[in-house]
């Protein structure tokens, strides 16, 4: 447990309701009676004014908002201590060290291996030249990984994983926002990354870890080369995702969907089940039924685009309208 004096030494702020103790610093997703998370919305605190937790980090102009029995960590800039308690809150790794062979008798480890502390491998696992494999991560039976493959601290790794050269997993996400003085500043991720059973996963590929929870890869999903899945995303099972596509913090990808080359799908976005995503397309909104979706757009100015949009939406309603044949 953590005592709240230790914030002190981290940022300035205002204690209401006196001192307090916490497990873990994480999100509201995620929160239990014994954590310190933050509030950064009139829309939250109202919504949640009386939840139990430890402790909730906000500003001046919230605590209004909450229960009169809450604790309160008042700050001037949530953003900012949020991003100064993550930044202490992470673990600090050791050193990783050469493999020692013996240890992992059942597997086949190249000598130029570096493996952390408290790391577990499974029976039959190939390991190739100069990977690294940090602190507390837990990687299955029968899993093969090529080349300079790095795996981040407490990433779980299932059984029959295939992983390319160059690729990393458990990277850090790319979690950043605008202080009051409108430069940046970065919220330090807590989390980690699951991949199930039977996924292969391509060359040069990054996978972020979640902010507080966990970036998810589902069982038998299969992963082109040159792609990338930021902080919180989860993939649902036997999925396929061809090159260069990217995939923004915190969406949610159904059951068995296909992806095209070079999609862009942006953040928080969620589809269906059985999804076929056109090469090269944009998603910009939810996919809430199984299909094949196209979405190509020139670049425009914002304001001019969303114009265009709004009517190549309609076009086929206009066709009717007007009612022009063989159109």
């Amino acid at each position: 447990m953590i005592d709240s004096s230790f914030l002190s030494k981290i940022f300035e702020f205002e204690l209401i309701n006196g001192p307090f103790v916490f497990r873990k610093f994480t999100s509201l997703k995620r929160a239990s009676p014994e954590d310190l998370i933050f509030i950064s919305s009139a829309k939250e605190a109202k919504k949640n004014s009386n939840i139990k937790v430890a402790a909730i980090i906000t500003t001046a102009e919230l605590k209004e908002f909450f229960a009169s029995h809450q604790k309160l960590v008042i700050v001037s800039d949530i953003g900012q201590a949020v991003s100064k308690l993550s930044y202490q809150l992470q673990k600090n790794n050791s050193q990783p060290k050469p493999v020692k062979i013996s240890n992992y008798p059942n597997c086949t480890i190249s000598e130029t291996v570096l493996i952390g502390q408290n790391v577990k491998i499974g029976a039959n696992c190939v390991i190739g030249p100069n990977c690294i494999i940090e602190d507390g991560s837990i990687i299955g039976d029968n899993a093969h990984f090529k080349n300079n493959v790095t795996v981040h601290n407490d990433v779980i790794i299932g059984n029959d994983v295939i992983i390319g050269s160059g690729t990393v997993v458990g990277s850090e996400g790319f979690g950043n926002f605008r202080n009051k003085n409108a430069s940046w500043d970065h919220h330090y991720h807590l989390g980690t990354v699951i991949i199930e059973n039977r996924v292969s996963i391509g060359s040069n590929v990054t996978i972020d870890r979640g902010t507080f929870e966990e970036t998810v890869i589902g069982s038998g999903v299969i992963i082109d080369n040159l792609v990338h899945i930021a902080h919180n995303v989860v993939i649902g099972e036997n999925t396929a995702i061809a090159a260069k596509v990217g995939i923004a913090g915190s969406c949610t990808i159904g059951k068995r969907n296909m992806i095209g080359g070079m999609v862009g799908i942006i953040d928080h976005i969620k589809t269906a089940d059985d999804v076929i995503i056109s090469v090269k397309s944009t998603v910009n909104k939810d996919i809430k039924e199984p299909g094949v979706f196209t979405g190509f757009m020139p670049i425009s100015s914002h304001s001019r685009w969303k114009r265009i949009a709004f009517w190549i939406s309609k076009l086929d309603k206009i066709v009717k309208l007007i009612n022009i044949k063989n159109f």
